[in-house]
């Protein structure tokens, strides 16, 4: 039985582990601009334009006026460190 129990919980843990995945976010407004790339929503006075592509999942027709709430992810794509950080790093490698 305690063997059982120790099978559960470590099963447990490592599928909460598995779906904690990336951080997701979102905005609520109407829409201003629809492109095949993006849509733009206003939020408290705001722009927001969030990207999309071929694996965005949208349901409904969305158009100009329309009441969206769009879930939407941060991923960096690339990362450049720049300063004087970066420069003492390059002056050690020489």
């Amino acid at each position: 039985m305690k063997r059982f129990a120790l099978s559960v919980l470590v099963v447990l843990a490592f599928t909460s582990f598995a779906f904690a995945g990336t951080r997701t976010y979102q905005v609520t407004g109407p829409i201003l601009e629809v492109k095949d790339d993006s849509i733009t929503v206003q939020k408290s006075g705001e722009k927001w334009e969030i990207a999309r592509d071929k694996d965005t999942k949208v349901t409904g027709d969305p158009k100009v006026g329309s009441k969206v709430t769009i879930q939407y992810t941060m991923k960096a794509t690339t990362v450049e460190v720049k300063g004087s950080d970066a420069k003492k790093d390059e002056k050690k490698k020489k």
